[in-house]
């Protein structure tokens, strides 16, 4: 279909320089991974350094950057600052790639809802659905549930708080990292501390995840795979969304954590009244009308061990 052609092409014109660099950064060799890492960090300063000075920032010789340059199919250093600055000069900066300065409202708006559609098809099919299952009964059956995020990750962070509160589960959010820091101090084993970074790289929630785990907290990441956080976590949700954090205002990616989180919320079940309740546990006995909802679900609870079903009981539905 025409949409479907559109969304194709906006995932192509996506994979540029900088997008190009980060998809191939596990397969660079060592000394081209500093190369890599040097321009990512500041794409400005590698437009406008030579080749002797980028090899010096890298800490490597100059033959490893034209090496680095060819392997992003570009004809040496010259043509790759080239191609380095059209991807910067793509759209405005901080906003969105594809808008242009000479774009019109109806333009740019088109724009910026096709390319967000592209993303979450592109974070949808590289989902490990396997792993959102094992997330589930993680969280589920957990003591208390803890949402770390900071900067953009932080809205998703609180979103999710908000829907998990549902689940009669104590359930908290912090984007201060002193927050995070005595939250993590104070877990045990069956708490859960649930990560939300696209890039993975900051160092402060790297260090978070490290000190959750060291606690006996079961440490889940919504992040990047293979990037420094995962790596600290217990389980990992991670999802391929090409925007360039880096450079521009986030928004496909905080769109995709926002749906990643309601799907975790998803599973099927089943859900029924208090005295629907007492129906199906205790037929026929109607003083057990009388007792606290709290003893009837402790005894069904009981009732269901070893049984591999899970009860939840579910606030503010109603």
């Amino acid at each position: 279909t025409d949409t479907e052609v559109k969304l194709q092409k906006c995932l192509v014109v996506m994979m540029n320089t900088l997008d190009k660099i980060t998809n191939n950064l596990e397969s660079f060799s060592k000394s081209e991974r500093k190369v890599a890492e040097v321009i990512l960090a500041s794409p400005q300063t590698a437009i406008h350094s030579s080749i002797a000075t980028l090899a010096k920032l890298a800490d490597v010789s100059e033959p490893t950057v034209n090496r680095f340059c060819r392997r992003l199919d570009t004809k040496g250093f010259p043509d790759f600052k080239l191609h380095l600055a059209q991807s910067l000069a793509n759209g405005t900066p901080y906003v969105n790639r594809h808008v242009e300065a000479e774009d019109g409202p109806d333009t740019y708006t088109a724009k910026i809802f096709e390319s967000t559609m592209a993303c979450l098809d592109a974070a949808k099919n590289s989902l490990d659905i396997s792993a959102i299952n094992r997330c589930v009964d993680i969280l589920t059956q957990s003591k208390k549930i803890s949402f770390f995020g900071l900067g953009a990750s932080s809205a998703v962070a609180r979103d999710a708080q908000n829907k998990f509160f549902r689940f009669n589960i104590p359930v908290v959010s912090f984007e201060d990292i002193v927050m995070m820091r005595m939250s993590c101090i104070n877990s045990s084993e069956g708490d859960v501390v649930v990560l939300i970074s696209h890039t993975g790289r900051t160092k402060a929630l790297v260090e978070i995840a490290a000190l959750a785990r060291e606690n006996d907290a079961t440490v889940i990441g919504m992040t990047a795979k293979d990037s420094p956080l995962a790596r600290e976590c217990n389980l990992v949700l991670s999802m391929d969304v090409p925007e360039d954090t880096d450079v521009y205002m986030p928004m496909a990616s905080r769109i995709a954590q926002l749906a990643l989180v309601h799907a975790l919320l998803a599973r099927p079940g089943h859900a029924v009244t208090k005295e629907r309740l007492y129906e199906l546990v205790f037929p026929g006995q109607l003083d057990v009308q009388y007792e606290a909802i709290e003893v009837v679900v402790y005894r069904l609870r009981k009732k269901l061990t070893d049984t591999g079903l899970t009860l939840m009981t579910l606030r503010g539905l109603g």
